[in-house]
């Protein structure tokens, strides 16, 4: 029986350490002894292709004259820059008499049937004339040089297909977890990049040849990864430019952020159930860092529980005699940090709050995963 309990405490713990810390810390050593690749040049006018700014929408007008706004005001060639605005299908009519701009660089289009992000995109990339497509959401706003940056990227690699900058969240964050995985992120996929190609792009940043464009499906949850993936399976790299800035404009409950952990989780089994091929080693050339980074994150929340089970049993079983007391001692323990007052229980109660959170979204997503439930844009 012992034997059993460890084998179960050690499975869960590889489940806990590989895709959190093993593998993030093999990463980041081979980023930091790999030679780093010197910051691309900044780009001289003549030699910057022509760029599309792409935004799906379903924002009111206010915020899409905002987003246009902004990137009409990057510091690039204004007569090769324009900006496409797709309006989601199921919204179209009602919005676009609000949205005629006078500016001919702006051309707004309705998204395809039957609606949703991808098919929106795929209209607005149709209606793109620009060689290069720069990809954001409504309510992030860029720093002036995001564009040329990113084309700059592309320029002189083309081994690129595909190029991400670094989403900055609201300041008043800075004490959530989420906060605190955002920046964590960030920084492997900078560090993935370096060695070959990031596990995906942030959907409000990001950059890539329109020639390597194909028409998205509906129903496609994560844009941002299929994307990304695909053209790894293709040959092309992804790569990461650190000093590419969008904002955040938007403060996320926990609500929302419970939601929006469950839809991206979901679209990492969508994923491999539409784009099999990057469970393929020999199709995948970041074949292992798919695995760690994307899919054993989804297990996470059974390798906790073979932890807490197991650790909690063998704890029992060496305490011998003491056990009532551990257990007791336990309880209390739990007892203070579910109805502790003090500053201390209330940081690590709220800490508790949001891990737990993560792992029921994980647990959630699993289940739509199995079911093939993808229609989980309002879950």
């Amino acid at each position: 029986m012992d034997s059993l309990i460890w084998r179960l405490t050690l499975v869960g713990l590889a489940l806990v350490l590989v895709p959190w810390v093993l593998y993030p810390a093999a990463v980041f050593l081979l980023a930091w002894m790999a030679r780093r690749r010197p910051a691309p040049p900044r780009p001289a006018d003549a030699a910057l292709p022509r760029l599309t700014c792409v935004v799906a929408t379903r924002d009111d007008p206010a915020t899409v004259r905002e987003r246009v706004a902004d990137f009409l005001a990057q510091d690039y060639p204004a007569d090769r820059l324009d900006v496409v605005v797709a309006l989601d299908a199921s919204v179209a009519g009602e919005l676009a008499a609000a949205l005629r701009f006078d500016d001919p660089r702006v051309t707004v289009v309705a998204g395809d049937a039957p609606g949703g992000k991808c098919p929106a995109l795929n209209a607005a990339v149709r209606a793109a004339r620009g060689e290069l497509l720069l990809f954001s959401d409504a309510r992030q706003r860029f720093d002036p040089q995001v564009a040329r940056r990113l084309a700059g990227a592309l320029l002189a690699d083309r081994r690129l297909g595909i190029v991400s900058g670094r989403l900055l969240l609201p300041a008043d964050e800075a004490s959530s977890i989420f906060r605190l995985y955002s920046r964590y992120e960030l920084a492997l996929r900078d560090a993935e990049a370096r060695l070959h190609s990031a596990v995906g792009v942030s959907g409000s940043i990001y950059a890539m040849w329109r020639e390597l464009w194909t028409p998205l499906r509906a129903g496609l949850i994560l844009d941002d990864v299929f994307v990304p993936m695909r053209l790894a399976l293709d040959g092309r790299r992804v790569g990461f430019v650190a000093d590419a800035h969008a904002h955040e404009t938007r403060r996320v409950g926990a609500g929302q952020e419970f939601r929006r952990k469950v839809r991206t989780l979901t679209g990492n089994y969508q994923l491999c159930a539409w784009l099999p091929g990057i469970l393929l080693p020999w199709r995948n050339p970041i074949w292992v860092q798919f695995v760690c980074h994307k899919l054993l994150r989804l297990v996470l929340p059974w390798g906790v529980l073979l932890v807490a089970l197991g650790g909690a049993l063998l704890a029992w079983r060496l305490a011998g005699a003491r056990a009532p007391w551990l257990a007791a001692a336990a309880l209390a323990g739990a007892g203070w940090l579910w109805i502790g007052r003090d500053a201390l229980a209330r940081r690590l109660r709220g800490i508790a709050v949001q891990f737990a959170s993560m792992q029921a979204a994980a647990a959630l997503a699993m289940v739509h995963g199995v079911r093939g439930r993808w229609d989980v844009w309002r879950s």
